[in-house]
């Protein structure tokens, strides 16, 4: 069985590989690709060449990134992305049937053997466009884990619901990419009082406000948020902070318009330094909370009742309301795998902007 596989060779270089795939074990399932979904902040870093992980890598029982070895290869990357929709091919299982439609993550690539005890393989429903199951297994999950986070932290843990965190309070989401845009739709879905994205894109600032949130265009949004959103003496700005742009700059503005005591749920995946965030500012004077929400964690206490298929269903449930929007607004470009070397490329160049882009397989 072949496949074809984008792997990035070196830094600049990225092909579409023929490989060979292993032979279907039992409880297996061979899965042939209907499209899957580009994460273009994060897949970049490997094709500049300055994703932390080329230079370190994570020691996954002591919590702890340790310099690379000589012995440590970093290319090439024969795995990018994590937003994969498949037809099941072949099943050696009986949980998925032959022509199933299933969200998962795997890479971009034609084809896949997928051990379902191991891998999160989410089963579509019939009613939902295919290719909005790209965001399903993975990249939603990322979303709703923050809003998870917030409940957490508002209600000292039992979680029943993920408007617990947000519902009636005043939102703010930094950066209006395609994670931050989702967290605030999810955000408003789940009963936000109000929600204001933040991003210095003008670009972006308009798509959000395409899916009815306000995007104001302002030098310093700390002062407005804070002069709109009081809460009573010495307490004004937002109630949450959702940041989801790996710059350092987002995490400052996020510190800013927090109110005191509040929480920055951090969805950022930061790939340089951070100078910009003065931790003796607002962080300091005001007691304020940085909580890290990325997908690899749900709140402490909660992976019994919060597990990845539970927030894979909240994602549908998004999905399945404002798929319309979605598809409209956010799918910017969608076009075949072969054509993904070149768009990488015209990426890490800055000759184009895309805000998501779906890569389909025939």
């Amino acid at each position: 069985m072949k496949r074809h596989n984008l792997v990035i060779i070196e830094p600049g270089r990225v092909e579409l590989v023929e490989e060979t795939l292993p032979e279907l074990p039992d409880g297996g399932l061979l899965l042939r690709t209907v499209a899957t979904g580009l994460s273009a902040g994060t897949e970049l870093t490997f094709l500049k060449g300055n994703n932390p992980g080329l230079h370190a890598r994570l020691d996954a029982e002591m919590g702890l990134f340790v310099p690379q070895t000589q012995d440590d290869t970093s290319y090439p990357v024969r795995r990018l992305g994590y937003m994969e929709v498949a037809r099941v091919e072949q099943s050696r299982t009986d949980a998925f049937a032959v022509g199933d439609v299933v969200a998962t993550a795997y890479g971009h690539a034609t084809a896949h053997v997928s051990d379902p005890v191991r891998e999160h393989v989410v089963p579509l429903p019939p009613d939902l466009d295919v290719l909005l199951g790209v965001y399903v297994a993975h990249l939603g999950p990322i979303c709703a884990n923050g809003l998870l986070h917030a409940a957490a932290e508002t209600t000292g843990g039992a979680v029943t619901s993920l408007g617990q965190g947000v519902s009636g309070r005043r939102v703010a989401v930094t950066g209006a990419g395609l994670i931050g845009l989702l967290t605030a739709l999810l955000a408003k879905e789940h009963g936000a009082d109000e929600v204001v994205v933040l991003d210095p894109d003008p670009r972006r600032r308009t798509i959000a406000e395409k899916l009815g949130m306000w995007a104001p265009a302002m030098d310093d949004p700390a002062v407005l948020l804070k002069t709109l959103w009081r809460h009573g003496p010495a307490d004004h700005g937002a109630d949450l902070v959702f940041q989801c742009r790996g710059r350092p700059a987002a995490l400052a503005t996020a510190l800013r318009v927090l109110r005191p005591q509040g929480t920055v749920v951090d969805l950022a995946f930061y790939t340089g330094g951070a100078e910009d965030v003065r931790l003796g500012d607002e962080f300091h004077h005001n007691g304020l909370t940085v909580r890290c929400a990325q997908i690899g964690r749900v709140p402490r206490g909660l992976s019994s009742s919060w597990d990845r298929q539970r927030l894979s269903a909240e994602t549908v449930r998004l999905l399945r309301h404002r798929g319309a929007d979605i598809r409209s607004h956010l799918m910017t470009d969608v076009l075949p795998l072969a054509d993904a070397p070149i768009l990488l490329n015209d990426l890490a160049a800055r000759r184009r902007h895309v805000l998501s882009a779906v890569f389909t397989v025939d």
